[in-house]
Formats: structure tokens, sequence, C-alpha cells
């Protein structure tokens, strides 16, 4: 997730290259990584001396496992000048980012990996004493590869669940319909293709035209047709009623992080 977000800002020259720093878990991860970054990007391996540098930059992205986050802690030396912490670890409750980074100002953000083609969705909850122009600056951060809202941290594991998670479960759904077209006579490629397109179609119409998704549902199914009953088939095999608990699984997963 930090590549997916870092990686358009460096792109578009938003981000000064000799200003980065990155921390990666092994040193055998450095030069790989280092190929597909522009020149001057510093980085360390997470068990090098030098890699407690990245600690007194003003601006800090935690993009690490979970599971990971109390021995990260464990290693991060006391800092000055309270710098700004934004974490993009699912679950992790400000009070508990507070806690084991006392020195930092922490903010909570939760985007999903379309960021990547700059059509993201994220969303930011505050820490205590954020000031308006610290708000600007991450608002700043976020919103040059997604959209940003601003939530009470209570309702991020229910946007997690959706944006973050939905990614994944709409590509369920896209290679699913591939499927079935190649099934139909269509060819892989072309299948692939076809479903990519309707899928970005009609997420378009659905926002640009402010249909329901019931109204768009509506507008394709005539009686006894193809469409109804392919609709039937999904309503027999539960396909609605597995999306909708999908969902709440990865909203609870969430809470069960924290």
């Amino acid at each position: 997730m930090a590549r997916a977000l870092v990686e358009p800002l460096l792109q578009r020259g938003e981000l000064d290259p000799g200003g980065l720093m990155a921390v990666v878990g092994r040193a055998a991860s450095i030069e790989p990584i280092s190929r597909e970054l522009p020149s001057g990007v510093r980085l360390f391996s997470a068990d090098a001396a030098t890699a407690r540098e990245v600690w007194t930059a003003p601006l800090q992205l935690l993009a690490i496992k979970p599971q990971q986050l109390d021995a990260v802690a464990a290693e991060a030396p006391a800092v000055v000048g309270q710098p700004l912490l934004i974490s993009v670890l699912a679950g992790v409750s400000l009070a508990r980012l507070q806690r084991l980074f006392p020195g930092h100002r922490c903010i909570r953000a939760v985007p999903n990996t379309p960021a990547l083609v700059g059509a993201g969705l994220t969303a930011l909850a505050w820490g205590d004493d954020i000031n308006p122009e610290s708000r600007t600056r991450v608002r700043h951060l976020f919103a040059s590869v997604s959209e940003v809202l601003e939530l009470p941290e209570p309702k991020l594991d229910a946007f997690l669940a959706l944006t973050s998670s939905g990614p994944a479960f709409v590509a369920v759904v896209a290679e699913a319909m591939a499927d079935g077209a190649v099934a139909a006579g269509l060819p892989r490629d072309q299948a692939l293709h076809l479903t990519h397109r309707t899928l970005a179609g009609s997420a378009a119409l659905l926002q640009e035209r402010q249909l329901h998704p019931a109204q768009l549902k509506d507008m394709v199914s005539s009686p006894a047709g193809t469409t109804i009953a392919g609709l039937r088939r999904l309503e027999q095999a539960g396909v609605r009623s597995a999306l909708i608990e999908a969902v709440l699984a990865a909203a609870e997963r969430s809470r069960e992080l924290a």
C-alpha cells in the first residue's frame, strides 16, 4: 500500500525522491525495489542501524502488517518535534498508536489500491493535536491519488471492508464473469477485456447518472429476457447474500485486528 500511494506522487513529480526514505523488510529487497523507484530515494533494511534515520522525518507513513506493529514500535527511538505518523494499518486504533508512539502525532488513513491509477478512496481519522496546517498537508498527500473523506474512527472498519477489501470482491466477480464468457464461447483475452469494460462502464453510469443500483438493474432487465434469467440464477446461488456477508466479515476482521 505504501508503494501504491507513493509511486504515483513520484511519477508526477509531487514528491522529491531525495526527500524520501523507506524501510524494507530484508536487505535482499533493497536492490530490486530501488530499480523500480526514481534515483535519490533512500532505502534501508529493517535490521540495519541506519534504518533509525527514518524516524527523524517530519512526516512518516507506517505501512506494515498489523502483526508487526509491536516489534516495530519497540525498535523506534525517541523522537523530537512531534512528527506526523500516518498509519494505514487495518484495525489499529489511534489510541494504540499513540501509546506505542508517544512522541508522534498520529493519524489513521484507510486508502485502497485503485490509488495506483489515481482512482482511490481514502478515509482519514485524526488523532489529538493535529492542527489545521497538518490536516491540510495530509489531505493533499492523499487527494493526489484518491478521493478523501474524513470520518469518525468507529466508521473506519466499515469503510475498509467496502473500499479496501472491495476491490478483491470485485476482482472475483470480474474473474467469474470472464470465465462465464469463455464458457459461452469467447476467447479468454476478449472475455477479460469486455468484462473490465462492462464493469467500468456500469460504474460510470451509476455514478454520473446518480442511479440507485436497482434502477440500473431494472433498466437492463426486460420481461422474460436474458438478463432476468441470469439474475434469477444469481439469486438462486445466493450471490447477493454472499457479498453482504463478505463485507461484514471484512469489517469484523478489522475490529479483531485492533
